[in-house]
């Protein structure tokens, strides 16, 4: 009679190896749909930064439009008006050329 029972028991569940397939499944979607995605824009935006001289419009990450005076290792001195200000290179958004709505 336990034998019956533990056949019963047995016929309705999945072999154990298919958990891990599912996590692998799972692990490998996240993989794809978020972690590739932000590293490869990581990527685009340190080239971006990298190429960054004087004379560039930027756009700063608290949205105000710059024009770069003069470029340093690390930091960047913007224009903003008829005043400079010392920034970070990561405080830079994106060129003002590429932040403009395309016109078709």
């Amino acid at each position: 009679m336990t034998f019956a029972l533990l056949q019963q028991a047995a016929a309705g569940s999945a072999p154990g190896w298919t958990q891990f397939v599912f996590i692998g499944g799972m692990a490998l979607m996240f993989y794809f749909l978020l972690i590739r995605p932000q590293s490869k824009a990581r990527k685009e935006q340190e080239a971006r930064l990298a190429k960054l001289k004087a004379g560039d419009e930027v756009v700063l990450s608290s949205g105000l439009y710059a024009t770069i005076d003069r470029v340093e290792d690390k930091d960047l001195y913007v224009k903003l008006g008829n005043t400079v200000v010392k920034a970070r290179r990561t405080a830079v958004a994106t060129l003002a050329s590429e932040a403009e709505p395309k016109q078709n």
